[in-house]
């Protein structure tokens, strides 16, 4: 398909800089087949059903944005995928100024050599020193909000607390799986006690995934890598909620993105350890998930063909349509959407 085919506009006063609070109150537009509905996200139980499953994503983000220096250059580094024990695969701002084996000290008494340029730019960081880069990050690194948020007002003390979930567990995310951002202790009780069950898996989410769509045919596009895990037992509740009649609602794309990953032919979801590029494009066959809970995602994105996919392309449309006419604030720290195609209802 051509990329064109999932362009809108949106106007910029449309981009949320700051999270709703208390989480739970943030908008959440219901769109049931073709049909929409204007709800909160303190609704959600009222809009599942019991036996309904809701999967979250685990992974926490990590401070993977550095600043640095080499020589007189100044060096941006945002950390995108861990490749070893202290090296991870960076995107490099001024990248011009930089040559293999060159290193970057980002002070604090952090620093690191870059390492094999890759076509897309990037470098790889190796980290000096006996520290866990863990703790490096920490002393160095600040958290890497969104570029459409960053490009618009600095990271702050409260974005430590606000672009990370209640569910955030295993480190090495560079990006929040910003659907459950929305999701409050008192939200999980209401939904516990209407009989709406929740898991959850990990996939560390990429700065790849706010990469721009470059090609013309999504059929060109060529999808990043990140890493994720589904364990046995966590297979086993998503199997076993369908096998009952329930539906498996994946909270975010991240969420969805590894289920249909794990999910064979037969529909069956099976435990899961390594990389996934799964690009999700219209014309895909759903194997292993119901519905999806997702913010509202930029236009000509990987996120809003995979939604589109979902639901189907006119359907989104209208979606979005409405989200924009009707104030819904778009995109990590936006409202929220339930999203259940007609085959699930």
């Amino acid at each position: 398909m051509r990329v064109d085919d999932f362009d809108f506009e949106l106007p910029a006063e449309a981009i949320a800089l700051r999270p709703a609070s208390p989480r739970d109150s943030a908008r959440m537009l219901v769109a049931e087949g073709d049909r929409l509905s204007d709800r909160i996200v303190s609704d959600l139980a009222a809009a599942l059903r019991p036996g309904d499953l809701l999967v979250f994503n685990d992974t926490r983000v990590i401070p993977a944005q550095l600043e640095g220096h080499r020589g007189e250059a100044k060096i941006g580094a945002t950390l995108h995928k861990r490749e070893g024990p202290r090296r991870w695969r960076a995107f490099i701002r001024n990248a011009k100024r930089l040559r293999d084996g060159e290193t970057i000290d980002f002070g604090n008494g952090v620093s690191a050599t870059a390492r094999d340029r890759a076509e897309d730019g990037s470098f790889a960081i190796d980290f000096h020193g006996d520290e866990p880069v863990e703790l490096l990050l920490e002393r160095a690194g600040r958290m890497p909000l969104p570029p459409y948020i960053a490009a618009r007002r600095p990271t702050d003390a409260q974005d430590a607390d606000d672009y990370q979930t209640m569910f955030a567990r295993e480190k090495g995310a560079v990006a929040a799986p910003t659907a459950a951002l929305h999701f409050t202790p008192k939200l999980m009780a209401a939904l516990d006690a209407t009989g709406i069950g929740h898991t959850t898996l990990t996939l560390h989410v990429g700065a790849g995934t706010f990469l721009p769509v470059k090609v013309e045919d999504t059929d060109d596009h060529k999808m990043h890598a990140e890493w994720g895990r589904i364990d046995t037992a966590t297979a086993d509740r998503l199997n076993e909620t369908r096998a009952k009649g329930g539906r498996v609602i994946a909270v975010g794309t991240t969420s969805l993105r590894l289920i249909e990953s794990a999910s064979g032919a037969d529909e069956i979801v099976r435990p899961f350890e390594g990389d996934t590029a799964i690009f999700i494009t219209p014309g895909h066959r759903f194997r292993g998930v119901d519905g999806l809970v997702t913010n509202f995602h930029l236009p000509r994105s990987t996120l809003f063909m995979l939604v589109s996919a979902l639901m189907g392309v006119e359907t989104m449309r209208r979606v979005y349509a409405h989200a924009i006419a009707d104030g819904y604030r778009f995109y990590s720290y936006g409202d929220a959407s339930l999203l259940l195609p007609e085959r699930s209802l």
